[in-house]
């Protein structure tokens, strides 16, 4: 069955182990979107972007613009996850979890709820314009601007604390940047959601493009039985009298019906395929009221149904080439981002010497230089430190050396480092700084400076 490009998709409701579980998906997925701005944790938002202060708060966890190695890290992990996702199960994330799916079908279950099912909403297209149908029209785009506006505002929460947020909303003292960013996001749900639909995975999302150098023949993915379904058709007494082949499809198109993208899996895997299993849904009921066997249309790979595979046979050909590759790439990086998060200090240190003069008399018989030390605490406790200088015999510090840092503060400490003129020879010389937490042990951090001596003035 083509469809045009153009032509509307009215997708029919469905009901079966996959619908549940990807709606069960969709709850838990909307769940930790929209809740996570609410919780707090240390009197603060549990997830927040700071982008203002340049801090990351990851529930105890406060990141610097230094730690986007972390960031880095985790997309790339997610990208391992995709891969070894796809060459298993296909489409796995597109059907169940990529946002624009979640969306979409929240987006349907609202017009569905207003305008009624398939059949419903098909004849109300095709009526004149009405009153009735204004109305319907009318509630209908509302409720999606509203659900549309409350995901913008969700969005921006993640940079901005929600009851901060919500204020300044009633007060109509919110910022540019959060109103464009509000109306950005919430025009993006509504339009992708509620207008583009199938479009959006047609044509525009570029997974669909590259899926085939994930996919291959032991893939998992939505498929239909030819051999069984073939040739199709609807059954009555004549072809049973006959006795006519007759395959076990009855040609009744609800697989095309329920698919969000319109898509017929009869033709076999096609790029507009999400891997929802909806037809999955549609076909079993379908085969329990003519009392055919389930699974005409199943997940299943093309070398399990080219060659009459049995379910252990192709379970036995999960562990291929390629998806232990996968799968060791991925558990290498999750090892190496869980050990170095497990293992990362909540102590940063940066010397930086001032340049502006060679060196200073600190007092009569003493060289000094001045250095400026930038303390990050990224823990949620304030710490207190100490700060010592070796490398030098006669090196010692002229400032106070002992600094307190609230939790997630940092601050910049000009400190005095003096030797004793004529113990050393002029030039530079390495030394070190040391940083101590006074109550951790563990909490310590050494950093390497320049100390100048100028050369003594020849005498007139």
């Amino acid at each position: 069955m083509n469809r045009p490009p153009s032509a509307t998709i009215y997708v029919r409701a469905t009901a079966g182990c996959y619908t549940r579980t990807r709606w069960l998906c969709i709850g838990v997925t909307q769940l930790v979107f929209y809740g996570l701005p609410w919780l707090r944790w240390n009197g603060r938002p549990m997830v927040l972007f700071d982008l203002a202060a340049r801090k990351f708060y990851l529930f105890g966890i406060v990141l610097w613009p230094q730690d986007l190695i972390y960031l880095a890290a985790l997309l790339i992990i997610c990208a391992c996850t995709l891969f070894l996702s796809s060459a298993l199960v296909g489409k796995l994330w597109c059907g169940f979890a990529c946002p624009h799916t979640v969306f979409t079908e929240i987006f349907m279950w609202i017009e569905r709820r207003i305008e009624g099912g398939r059949s419903a909403r098909m004849r109300l297209d095709m009526e004149p314009a009405s009153r009735r149908k204004l109305q319907k029209k009318a509630i209908k785009h509302g409720a999606w601007l509203l659900l549309a506006f409350w995901t913008g505002l969700t969005f921006v929460a993640y940079f901005t604390p929600i009851r901060a947020l919500l204020q300044g909303l009633a007060s109509a003292a919110l910022g540019p940047w959060e109103w464009v960013w509000i109306a950005l996001y919430g025009a993006l749900a509504y339009v992708n959601g509620g207008l583009m639909r199938e479009a959006v995975c047609r044509d525009i999302c570029p997974y669909a493009c590259f899926q085939s150098t994930l996919f291959d023949r032991d893939t998992l993915v939505v498929t239909y039985d030819t051999a069984r379904g073939e040739p199709r058709g609807l059954r009555n007494r004549k072809s049973l009298s006959q006795n006519l082949r007759q395959g076990d499809c009855i040609d009744c198109t609800l697989c095309v019906q329920v698919c969000p993208t319109g898509s017929d899996i009869r033709r076999g895997l096609q790029s507009d395929c999400m891997g929802c299993a909806a037809c999955i849904d549609a076909c079993d009921l379908v085969m329990d009221k003519i009392g055919a066997v389930r699974g005409l249309i199943r997940y299943s790979t093309h070398n399990a149904l080219a060659r009459q595979l049995s379910p252990r046979q192709m379970r036995a050909r999960i562990l291929r080439p390629r998806v232990l590759a996968y799968a060791g790439m991925l558990a290498a990086l999750c090892a190496a981002f869980a050990g170095s998060l497990g293992t990362r200090l909540p102590l940063k240190l940066d010397v930086m010497r001032d340049r502006l003069a060679l060196e200073s008399e600190a007092a009569e018989g003493v060289v000094a230089n001045v250095y400026r030390l930038h303390i990050m605490n990224t823990d949620e406790r304030a710490h207190r430190y100490h700060i010592a200088v070796s490398g030098i015999d006669t090196i010692t510090l002229a400032s106070p050396a002992q600094v307190v840092l609230e939790g997630g503060a940092a601050r910049d400490v000009a400190v005095r480092v003096g030797v004793t003129r004529g113990h050393t020879a002029a030039g530079a010389h390495p030394i070190v700084f040391e940083l101590q937490d006074e109550n951790d042990a563990r909490l310590r951090l050494r950093e390497k400076a320049v100390f100048l001596v100028a050369r003594a003035k020849a005498a007139p």
